[in-house]
């Protein structure tokens, strides 16, 4: 899976969170400054031959919808982060956030427990 980049990441995050949705949909639903309608257009046929979105023909304007689900792209973004900055180490990863978030022992235990409740 390829790595998206911010812009293409702030589309899919609209399409993630509206499920279908027309270029005139997905606009107002970006950050400022607002990309040109013609600009939004691009990156989605652009997102649309890498596989992370398809299309249906509604009368004649595309609907388009994604084909690779949040979670999917989460997993393999969380992936990339911890090989490229943490030694593939998911350990080394939470204590950086750990300790640069100051986290309490109270969060950390919340986060033990929520690891604990996915195991089961």
């Amino acid at each position: 899976m390829q790595k998206l980049a911010k812009r293409e990441e702030q589309i899919m995050q609209v399409f993630w969170n509206l499920k279908r949705a027309f270029i005139k949909e997905v606009l107002p639903e970006l950050p400022d400054p607002k990309p040109h309608y013609n600009s939004v257009s691009t990156m989605i046929k652009v997102l649309e031959d890498k596989g992370f979105l398809a299309h249906d023909v509604v009368g004649n304007i595309f609907q388009y919808f994604p084909m690779v689900s949040k979670e999917d792209y989460q997993k393999h973004a969380m992936k990339d982060v911890v090989s490229q900055y943490f030694d593939n180490s998911y350990a080394n990863m939470l204590a950086f956030f750990a300790k640069e978030q100051k986290m309490t022992e109270e969060e950390l235990n919340d986060i033990i427990n929520l690891i604990k409740a996915g195991k089961k």
